[in-house]
């Protein structure tokens, strides 16, 4: 008779009485983590609206009001609502790190109580319960081990390793201790939330809710601060600038109108136009379109963007750190060495050459000392490759019966397996370590020596190698033990998980844009140097997480600059190196799919989960999520993320330079003793219509040709260099030169106000034009611009046109705007001076393209 080994074959220890776990449970709480405190719409309005750049434009639109201007005031009111509806979709996205946490933990457990087994809710579960384990359960909470049955636990969850640990019962005097972290075969501790892939047992609760491992690393990432978006802060202390700017000049030219001219009404409408003017308020709304267009474009690439400030981060970045399972690697085994003597077949993923004769009667005698229906990645792959080689046909355990299994032992890793035929024949089947294995079939000391050196010349390629041995038996009773077979050896079988397909190349293009690729794994040193090798990440020795525990903060942030690799880490361990390589000034960018990697996620500069096969966890605590789990695609997001950063750039430096005549303009006539040439109407329309309008064309702008040459942009770098700035003006001053030219030469032929300030406004909006044209490229000339594709750009000329049309010459908005009829002539000059303005800006623009370069 077969013998399956189940919970209910075991006399269970003693559990809680119901009273006892009814205490426990009023007294300790129920086992799920506390609910994370998010921000109420309201708090964040709140938050938004006390912002400069927020409360300035509302701030602006009411004094409009309370002057009876209604129409700026409702401009002014509108945009500014828009904004912050914009900030508040944005700061509003969900925070369900800890809720996902809760999610991974099963709903129902099966325990011990007062002698007998029964179901309850998980969250039910108290500290000193009696936990049921079977295959395929995910374990209920942390505990340790009273009985096992070659239990194995996949705690890839935790650790990142998609290899099943063993579990072994603890001593009765181990019944107090606290467990040490996950990984690690031979230990008597599960955590919550857990699988179990093999074999049964019985745990004893010992930390449930947020005292459990998994609900550490919630604590960790509640009590981490995501990093602040760097470009919002910068924005704010400009926009700061220009109004503290503004005011001043608005103050000082509304007095000095006043005492000159004695019409304090005129000169408070001047002084205001003129802080408006100065005012850049299209900053928040172009920030918003960039960011909302550039998560599109990344999504297009099968990547979602979870904050937008990511985006402008990417192009910064200089240290990508990568977890190896599931991130470089595919996270499933495959058989990767058959060796039968010197008979060695590498299939590698996807099958190989084909199987006969000893290498298949290897294959055969793995699968047969392996589960039926293999829950276990190695015995899967066995299975896998079988299929693959013998497409339809039956596994060689077909037509046979399981008659008993020999379980794992902490003094003998194998295990065996006895079949037997209709015919009463047996088949006896051993797989397990190399050593069990030379050790059970009773290898001479120069065959053993010999079995282990191949076995260690794999292992040095991040194979895991098991022995495969054959057994005999004729009938009768079974011995007790595997020692009690005559085994004879058969071979060794590889394992490895195999490298995506992209990742080589991908880990190339990082290198070419300046940015180091560093591996941080919880497998052996081994394996992690030769998964990087093949990877292309350069690395000599890798630091384990028990050297890293003896280096001060000082020392760890020394070796990171000289080492790639770390194995055997800890989640904690992880955040430290990023905390370490951000204390480096490097930007990091952190990849990762499980719940160890959720709180470095979350401290990076940059978080990247796998959306595949990553996490809830891992998803919500990220910036960006791959979901197609390519790595690959972070290389494209890179490139995206620098392009947008570039465009940006350029955006802004538009906008800076555009409100140089701007204020020229609305500056003259209170110095000159004109009348008012802009009102807040004018400057209202073109700030809040034109001018972010034209942003739009730098947002569809295709990247710069050397956009993944550079290297990664200084962390410190303003999104305003000094040149940017002194560019910038370069470009306004001459654009103002030219509207200014406008404003005299209309004067000067004795030109009504009304024509005056026509011909100016249109001069504005064609030098505005000039500007975008001039800004659209930093390296490429202006026939090289112009045969770049940019569907946007000639929709923007077409709107400004129309757009002109109906203020020009419409009656109804000329009257609005208080415009005169503008003549041929007029067009025509201020056409000619635009295309000089553009001329000049290309001849000079070669000059300073190093200096204004990011």
């Amino acid at each position: 008779m077969a013998h399956h080994g189940n919970p209910g074959d075991a006399e269970p220890p003693l559990g809680l009485s119901h009273a006892e776990a009814h205490s426990r449970l009023a007294k300790e709480g129920y086992n799920e983590l506390p609910q994370s405190q998010t921000r109420s719409i309201w708090r964040i309005a709140r938050d938004i609206v006390s912002e400069p750049m927020f409360g300035l434009l509302i701030g602006a639109g009411l004094v409009y009001l309370l002057l009876g201007d209604l129409t700026e005031a409702v401009v002014l009111l509108l945009f500014a609502c828009a904004s912050v509806t914009i900030a508040i979709v944005q700061e509003a996205r969900s925070e369900r790190v800890l809720e996902s946490l809760r999610d991974l933990t099963s709903p129902r457990a099966l325990v011990v109580r007062d002698g007998h087994r029964q179901r309850i809710a998980g969250r039910e579960l108290v500290r000193g319960d009696l936990v049921v384990l079977n295959e395929g359960d995910r374990v209920p909470a942390d505990a340790m081990v009273q009985q096992a049955h070659d239990l194995q636990v996949d705690e890839s969850l935790l650790t990142g390793e998609s290899v099943p640990v063993r579990k072994a019962a603890a001593g009765v005097q181990a019944a107090a201790v606290v467990g040490p972290r996950p990984g690690g075969d031979g230990l008597p501790y599960v955590y919550s939330g857990t699988l179990v892939v093999h074999g049964f047992g019985f745990a004893r609760v010992t930390a449930t809710g947020a005292r459990s491992e998994i609900g550490r690393i919630g604590a960790a990432i509640k009590t981490i601060e995501a990093e602040p978006p760097r470009l919002h802060a910068e924005t704010r202390r400009l926009v700061q600038v220009f109004a503290l700017l503004g005011i001043g000049f608005a103050a000082f030219a509304t007095v000095l109108n006043g005492v000159v001219r004695g019409d304090w009404l005129e000169a408070l409408l001047g002084g205001i136009a003129l802080s408006m003017s100065m005012l850049p308020e299209e900053f928040p709304l172009v920030l918003a379109v960039f960011m909302v267009m550039g998560a599109w474009r990344i999504s297009q690439a099968r990547v979602l963007t979870r904050r937008a400030a990511a985006i402008e981060t990417l192009g910064a970045a200089t240290v990508l750190c990568t977890d190896k399972t599931g991130t470089l690697t595919q996270n499933r085994m495959s058989v990767a060495v058959l060796a039968v003597g010197e008979t060695v077949l590498r299939p590698g993923w996807g099958g190989g050459g084909p199987l006969g004769g000893d290498i298949e009667q290897l294959l055969e005698t793995a699968i047969l000392a392996s589960e039926p229906e293999a829950l276990d990645p190695m015995e899967r792959a066995l299975h896998t490759i079988w299929r693959e080689q013998r497409g339809a046909a039956a596994l060689p355990t077909g037509g046979l019966r399981l008659l008993r299994d020999y379980e794992l032992r902490p003094d003998l890793l194998a295990m065996t397996h006895v079949w037997e035929s209709a015919d009463r024949t047996f088949a006896v089947a051993t797989k397990g370590s190399p050593e069990a294995v030379a050790s059970l079939c009773r290898l001479p000391p120069e065959d053993r020596a010999a079995l282990e050196a191949a076995a260690d010349r794999y292992a040095s390629e991040g194979i895991r190698v098991l022995g495969v041995a054959r057994g005999h038996h004729r009938g009768g009773g079974l011995p007790e033990a595997q020692t009690g077979f005559a085994f004879d050896l058969v071979g060794l079988v590889g394992f490895q998980d195999p490298l995506r397909t992209t990742v080589q190349e991908a880990v190339q293009d990082c290198r070419s844009a300046g940015i180091r690729v560093v591996m941080i794994t919880g497998d052996y040193p081994a394996t992690a140097l030769a998964i990087a090798r093949e990877a292309g990440i350069e690395a000599t020795e890798a630091i384990t997480g028990r050297e890293l525990d003896r280096l001060t903060d000082a020392e760890l942030a020394a070796r990171l600059r000289g080492h790639s690799v770390f194995a055997r880490i800890m989640p904690e361990q992880k955040l430290r190196i990023v905390s370490a390589l951000k204390a480096n000034g490097e930007v990091v960018a952190m990849t990762g799919d499980g719940v160890n990697d959720a709180p470095s996620l979350r401290a990076s500069h940059i978080g990247i989960a796998m959306g595949g096969r990553g996490t809830d966890v891992a998803r919500e605590a990220s910036s960006i999520v791959l979901l197609d789990d390519d790595f690959g695609s972070i290389v494209q997001t890179i490139r995206l993320g620098r392009r947008i950063y570039d465009n940006l750039r350029k955006a802004a430096g538009y906008i800076f330079a555009v409100h140089v005549p701007i204020a020229v303009l609305a500056l003259m006539p209170l110095l000159l003793g004109l009348p008012l040439v802009l009102t807040p109407l004018h400057i209202a329309f073109l700030e809040m219509v034109i001018d972010p309008v034209c942003s739009i064309v730098f947002e569809a702008e295709a990247e710069e040709h050397d956009v993944m040459e550079r290297p990664p942009r200084p962390p410190d770098a303003r999104l305003f260099s000094l040149h940017y700035v002194v560019w910038s003006v370069f470009q306004g001053m001459l654009a103002a030169g030219a509207v200014g030219a406008v404003l005299v030469t209309e004067m000067a032929f004795g030109a009504p106000i009304s024509d005056v300030r026509a011909a100016s406004f249109l001069a504005l909006v064609l030098t505005n034009l000039a500007l975008v044209l001039a800004n659209r490229s930093f390296s490429a000339s202006l026939a090289q611009a112009a045969s770049m594709r940019n569907r946007a750009l000639w929709v923007v000329i077409a709107v400004t046109a129309g757009m002109l049309a109906v203020v020009l010459y419409w009656p109804p908005a000329r009257s609005l705007f208080r415009f005169g009829q503008l003549q041929a002539a007029d067009l025509l000059f201020c056409a000619a001076l635009a295309c000089l303005v553009l001329l000049v800006l290309e001849a000079m623009k070669s000059r300073w393209r190093k200096l204004i370069l990011p």
